[in-house]
């Protein structure tokens, strides 16, 4: 495999986990109540995150000379952090969601930090795009944790 081939595999992990989140949250906005107005901005929020993040990847890919992957996560090298969001937030509680939203930002961080230690070699610009795009994934996970945590104190 050349450079920019693990490059490319790398960059398209990321991707596909970015995918992930859209389709997670996606799911999120339509499972959870009407009176759940301030989750489904958040999670709107975070769909919008992700798709600046899937534009920018597929950029770099593209300038690697690869092709973008479409879809989701299967069972290879990162694992599928949405595979039954459905029947959790069919739940009705607030507390659940938050922690099923938690677990899935956990794996998008996990994915970062996987590309980021990769064998893979990229320039000083790529690694720093990949490192904000993971600070932000980071301050995402933290609002969502900040939100379980004072809905659980309010329980």
């Amino acid at each position: 495999m050349t450079h920019s081939e693990e490059l490319t595999t790398a960059l398209n992990d990321l991707v596909l986990i970015n995918n992930d989140r859209i389709e997670g949250y996606q799911n999120a906005i339509e499972s959870v109540e009407i009176q759940d107005a301030d989750l489904k901005m958040l999670f709107a929020k975070l769909i919008s995150n992700s798709r600046d993040h899937v534009a920018v990847l597929g950029d770099m890919i593209s300038e690697a000379g690869g092709e973008v992957d479409k879809g989701t996560t299967t069972s290879g090298k990162i694992f599928r952090i949405w595979m039954d969001v459905k029947s959790v937030f069919s739940m009705d509680d607030r507390t659940s969601v938050l922690e099923s939203c938690e677990s899935g930002e956990d794996a998008a961080l996990k994915a970062y930090d996987l590309a980021l230690a990769s064998d893979a070699e990229m320039s000083a610009d790529v690694r720093k795009t990949l490192m904000d795009q993971k600070s932000s994934i980071k301050t995402d996970h933290d609002l969502i944790k900040k939100m379980r945590d004072l809905h659980k104190s309010m329980a």
